[in-house]
């Protein structure tokens, strides 16, 4: 709207200064003489005043927007194309920007020399959505006793405290990361139990996930799970001859070393970031109890859309034991993940009866539920 009102305005200006030098034209007295005509003397700060109005139309008509472009945009300056290559390389998020102190703190350190030992601040900014670029000019520190070799046996009896560099972590042992709690996914006596057997609605056991896959003549060769702690699921998996990748964050317990030590690929990525993952190739995406009603509303809607898209048709999308609140279910996360248009294949909801489930009127969900052949 400003760029037209602009334009007419100069356009009558013009009109103005055309008129005074046409009354110019006609009062003069040489033309009211019968001898012949002169040639018309045009002063020159007129000259210059329509010279200078003619530039500018002539500019603004060039740049004036086309009609399907609004008339708000603006021009684009030309980028060198190095330019636009160099920063389509650069993983730094633009979210980054909105921390500056903890980015700057994460960037500063001794060129040359051993990296900082603090994952925990690349933590704090990758949950922020920023994830840090490598250090570039410094040296990660490692264990100085890595092991041999994998584990063919996914669940050792026990992990050996060398293999892990436990000085940002509160615990300094696995000892003490089993002791603190079993179910933290460090204490393999108790994860060897996990996924195989059955006690109320709310669980799925592999051998019957399995079972659904074959009955549908569909089949689980390659899966992600999302939140996968120490890996455990893939773990159980690997035993049936199915790849799974596991996502996982660490929160002060070594989640990802852990992960790798069994002979598993981690993934240390936050559930906001599209999974690295193409389109359509995966059987399988397991949502673990770390995807619930904490994540904030847009980003799950985002998390259920990126799982949608790395899985292939017929594939299978498994929310385990997803935690909300009753009324939230039924209003909210229910009415979201029917907008996939999955079929249900296995929908069973149960009472969440701890402390915090009771006082807040929370329910679990498990969910399986199968991608369209085709749309």
């Amino acid at each position: 709207m400003g760029f037209t009102m602009g334009l007419n305005l100069l356009l009558l200006v013009a009109m103005v200064a055309t008129s005074i030098l046409s009354l110019y034209h006609l009062s003069s007295p040489t033309l009211q003489s019968p001898k012949p005509p002169v040639p018309l003397q045009v002063p020159d700060h007129l000259l210059h005043q329509l010279q200078t109005i003619r530039a500018t139309i002539n500019h603004l008509t060039r740049h004036q927007p086309s009609d399907s472009t609004s008339s708000t945009s603006e021009s684009t300056p030309t980028i060198p194309p190095d330019l636009l290559l160099y920063s389509q390389l650069s993983p730094i998020a633009s979210s980054c920007h909105n921390h500056p102190d903890l980015l700057h703190k994460y960037m500063t350190y001794t060129p040359y020399s051993l990296c900082p030992l603090d994952s925990d601040l690349a933590e704090s900014l990758i949950i922020r959505g920023c994830h840090p670029l490598p250090r570039r000019r410094c040296f990660s520190k490692t264990p100085t006793k890595p092991p041999s070799s994998l584990p063919r046996n996914p669940f050792p009896s026990s992990f050996l405290d060398s293999n892990i560099l436990w000085a940002k972590y509160s615990c300094k042992s696995f000892s003490c990361l089993a002791k603190q709690s079993p179910n933290l996914g460090f204490d393999m006596n108790t994860e060897i139990s996990k996924f195989i057997t059955y006690k109320t609605e709310l669980d799925l056991p592999i051998a019957q996930l399995l079972q659904v896959a074959k009955s549908a003549t569909s089949v689980i060769r390659l899966g992600i799970d999302i939140g996968g702690g120490t890996g455990t699921f893939a773990a159980r998996m690997k035993q049936y001859n199915v790849s799974v990748i596991t996502t996982s964050m660490n929160f002060n317990v070594p989640n990802n070393e852990v992960v790798a030590m069994r002979g598993l690929v981690p993934l240390h990525v936050p559930l906001q970031q599209r999974l690295p993952v193409f389109d359509g190739v995966v059987d399988l995406v397991r949502c673990a109890r770390a995807v619930n009603r904490w994540i904030p509303l847009k980003m799950m809607e985002f998390l259920l859309y990126d799982v949608d898209r790395v899985l292939r048709s017929g594939g299978f999308l498994w929310l385990d034991h997803f935690f909300s609140k009753g009324v939230d279910l039924d209003r909210v996360y229910g009415p979201l993940i029917k907008k996939l248009g999955y079929k249900k294949v296995k929908w069973a909801v149960g009472n969440k009866t701890d402390s915090g489930g009771i006082k807040n009127g929370e329910v679990y969900l498990t969910a399986l539920l199968q991608k369209p052949v085709s749309r």
